[in-house]
């Protein structure tokens, strides 16, 4: 059998199955987001004067992009989870979360005098950031990674990798309720580095794991 015809099988397969591929998926979310908050709430848990904090728009803006970047990342890892799925089709709903961000980062620049934005930049948790992302995003990972089996996608190593996206993503999203660095100069250096640890990770693990 040619690669084509075998692909087109399995995607056949996979939409006769789609409900039920379709709620294994949203079943992982939900699984997933428990998974991490567990970590979060046995580690971290909320910023002090949280109640204070989400009264601002700097940290209620932090929650915006990671449940974009969120949003994005599943629709892309349920897309390329089947066979045949095309990047093309996933790739725009990936660029909301970075362009909300760099408009943001924009904006920053013009309200902040420019001695001021190394230290929005650097915060005082960029460490923490990068230690606590991959840590609470890392059951997510192996969830993600475990659905993505029975999808038998034909680019493994590019769906692993939005699935590292994904569990980056939903990881940031309880981050950021304790993070004291609110600056959109600061999330968008910082976030998208711990995230890339879990996105590299995936990629990896993906390429292998989830050979058809």
């Amino acid at each position: 059998m040619k690669t084509d015809d075998l692909i087109k099988a399995l995607a056949a397969d996979t939409m006769q199955g789609k409900p039920q591929l379709r709620t294994v998926w949203w079943v992982a979310l939900v699984g997933a987001s428990l998974v991490a908050g567990a970590v979060f709430f046995g580690t971290l848990g909320f910023r002090p004067d949280i109640a204070h904090a989400s009264q601002t728009s700097r940290f209620l803006f932090k929650f915006v992009v990671t449940l974009a970047l969120a949003t994005g990342a599943f629709g892309a890892t349920r897309a390329l989870s089947r066979p045949g799925s095309s990047w093309r089709d996933v790739s725009v709903s990936l660029l909301v979360a970075p362009g909300i961000l760099a408009i943001a980062v924009i904006f920053e620049l013009f309200l902040l005098p420019s001695d001021g934005w190394r230290a929005a930049a650097f915060g005082s948790n960029s460490t923490i950031c990068l230690t606590y992302i991959p840590l609470i995003g890392l059951g997510p990972l192996v969830i993600f990674l475990s659905v993505l089996r029975y999808g038998a996608p034909t680019r493994p190593g590019l769906a692993g990798g939005t699935a590292g996206l994904l569990a980056g993503a939903i990881a940031a999203t309880f981050y950021a309720a304790q993070c004291n660095d609110d600056s959109p100069l600061f999330v968008a250096i910082w976030y998208p580095l711990a995230i890339a640890i879990l996105t590299g990770t995936g990629a990896l693990i993906g390429k292998w794991t989830g050979r058809w």
